[in-house]
C-alpha cells in the first residue's frame, strides 16, 4: 500500500498558496484493507474512506469508462492493479494531475509543474470531453488563477458545447460550480471563458445576449452592456461582497439584452425585463433563497438608487416598503452594494463614491425610528394603524429630506 497527496493541495502548495484541504490517493490496497486499518468507507459510486483520526479523504486508485451523458455517466474500476499514474490520468487538468508521495518527491507524468509555471490550463488527456463539469471547472480555474487556456483544451470544450453534453448537467452542480467561480478574485474570467467557449449561450443564454447590445455613452464610457456587467462584477469582487450580492450584479442588467435594436442605446424599462428574465433563471440554477431573492430586488428597482437624490420623499418611502427594507435591513444594505456595483463599474468610474447609497442608507434610519408602536396606540381606530405608521414615516422623511439632498442636485 502506497499513499500519495493530489490534486489541488499538491497544485496549491507549488503555487504558494494555503492549502485547505488534502486528497489521497492509496495505490495498491483493497477495501477490506482499508476497513481493516480503521478507516471508514463513505463513497458511493467508488471507494472513499476517511481517515481513522483525521477525517481526511483517502480514495482508492482507479480508472474510468464513460458509459452514459452526463457527469454520472460512469464506470468506476478500482484494483490494487491500478497504478498512480492511470489514477492521475483521469483527472482534468495537468495541473491537478500532480502527486507527491511520503518523501516529499512529486510524480507529474503529464507536466503539470510546465504549466504552473507556464500559467497554462491543459487537459491530461481526451477523456476530457467524457465529464462536461469539466468545462466549469476550467472556467473557474481561469478566474482564481488568471491562467489562459490551451487552444487544444478550448477546442475540446467548444465541441462539449455544440454537441449538448453540456446540456447534461444537473442545475445544482452548475450553480456549485457558478456560485464557486463568482467568489473567485476575478469572476469575469469564468464568464468570458464560459462565453469563449461557447457554453454561457448553453447556461446562460440571458447574460449571453448582453454582448454587443450598446448603451448611452454618457452614462457608460464602456459602451457594451456584456461588459459593463463583467466589470461590475469585478467591482463586487474586489470589494468582497457575497454570493449573494454578486449573483444579483451578474443578473441586474438581463432586461438590456431584449431591448428591440431600434431602440438602442437606450433601455427604458429594462429593469422590468430584467425581473422577468431573472426569475427563470434562478429557477433553471435552484440558486439559494438569499440569491434569488437580492438578485430579483437588485433587478427590479436598481435603476432608483442612481436617482436617488432626484426621488421625492413619497417616492423613497414606496422603495423602502415595496424593497421590505424596514423588515429586512441586511437584504437591504445587499441591495445597496449591488447597486454600488453597478455604478462604480463603468470605465473611469471604479474610485469614484457612490453617495446615492449613503442617502438611502440615512433614509432608511430616519423610516425606522419611527415609533410604530406609539403611532399604533395612538390609533382610535386599529384598521388605520398601518395607514397612520406610513403617514409618520413619510412626515419624517419629508423633514429630513429637504436638508439631506446636496444643493447642486436639489431640482428645487
Amino acid at each position: 500500500m502506497r499513499i500519495y497527496t493530489v490534486g489541488g493541495a499538491v497544485r496549491d502548495e507549488l503555487l504558494g498558496f494555503p492549502v485547505k484541504d488534502r486528497d489521497f490517493v492509496v495505490v495498491g490496497a483493497t477495501p477490506e484493507e482499508m476497513v481493516a486499518q480503521g478507516y471508514r468507507p463513505v463513497g458511493k459510486d467508488f471507494p472513499v474512506f476517511l481517515h481513522p483520526h483525521t477525517h481526511e479523504e483517502y480514495a482508492l486508485a482507479r480508472t474510468e469508462r464513460k458509459t452514459a451523458r452526463g457527469y454520472k455517466g460512469f464506470q468506476v474500476f478500482a484494483d490494487p492493479a491500478v497504478t498512480l499514474e492511470q489514477d492521475l490520468a483521469r483527472r482534468d487538468l495537468t495541473i491537478n494531475a500532480i502527486a507527491k508521495g511520503d518523501d516529499g518527491n512529486l510524480i507529474d507524468p503529464y507536466g503539470g509543474q510546465a504549466d504552473l509555471r507556464a500559467g497554462i490550463l491543459r487537459h491530461v488527456s481526451p477523456a476530457f470531453v467524457e465529464d462536461p463539469v469539466r468545462v466549469l471547472r476550467v472556467a473557474r480555474f481561469a478566474a482564481r488563477f488568471g491562467f489562459r487556456i490551451a487552444a487544444e483544451t478550448l477546442e475540446l470544450m467548444r465541441a462539449m458545447a455544440d454537441n449538448g453534453e453540456i446540456d447534461a448537467l444537473v442545475p445544482e452542480r452548475v450553480w456549485q460550480e457558478v456560485s464557486r467561480g463568482l467568489l473567485e478574485k476575478k469572476p469575469s474570467r469564468m464568464i468570458l471563458a464560459l462565453r469563449e467557449c461557447g457554453a454561457l449561450a448553453r447556461l446562460l443564454p440571458e447574460v449571453e445576449r448582453l454582448f454587443g447590445v450598446p448603451q448611452p455613452e454618457r452614462w457608460h464610457p464602456e459602451v457594451d452592456s456584456g461588459l459593463h456587467t463583467l466589470l461590475a462584477l469585478d467591482y463586487a469582487a474586489a470589494q468582497d461582497y457575497s454570493l449573494a450580492v454578486r449573483f444579483a450584479v451578474l443578473l441586474h442588467d438581463l432586461g438590456k439584452g431584449t431591448t428591440p435594436k431600434e431602440e438602442w442605446p437606450r433601455h427604458i424599462a429594462h429593469e422590468q425585463r430584467s425581473f422577468n428574465l431573472a426569475k427563470p433563471v434562478c429557477q433553471r440554477l435552484r440558486a439559494p433563497n438569499d440569491c434569488r431573492d437580492l438578485a430579483l430586488l437588485t433587478a427590479r428597482f436598481h435603476g432608483l438608487p442612481h436617482r436617488a437624490f432626484e426621488l421625492r420623499p413619497d417616492t423613497i418611502l414606496k422603495l423602502l416598503t415595496d424593497s421590505d427594507a424596514l423588515r429586512q435591513p441586511l437584504r437591504f444594505a445587499g441591495f445597496l452594494q449591488a447597486c454600488t456595483a453597478d455604478y462604480c463599474g463603468r470605465s473611469g468610474f471604479e474610485n469614484q463614491h457612490f453617495a446615492q447609497a449613503d442617502f438611502l442608507r440615512e433614509a432608511l434610519a430616519v423610516a425606522a425610528a419611527v415609533d410604530a408602536g406609539a403611532v399604533a396606540l395612538a390609533c382610535s381606530d386599529p384598521a388605520t394603524i398601518r395607514d397612520q405608521v406610513y403617514a409618520a414615516r413619510l412626515e419624517a422623511l419629508k423633514a429630513w429630506h429637504e436638508g439631506a439632498v446636496p444643493a447642486e442636485t436639489n431640482p428645487g
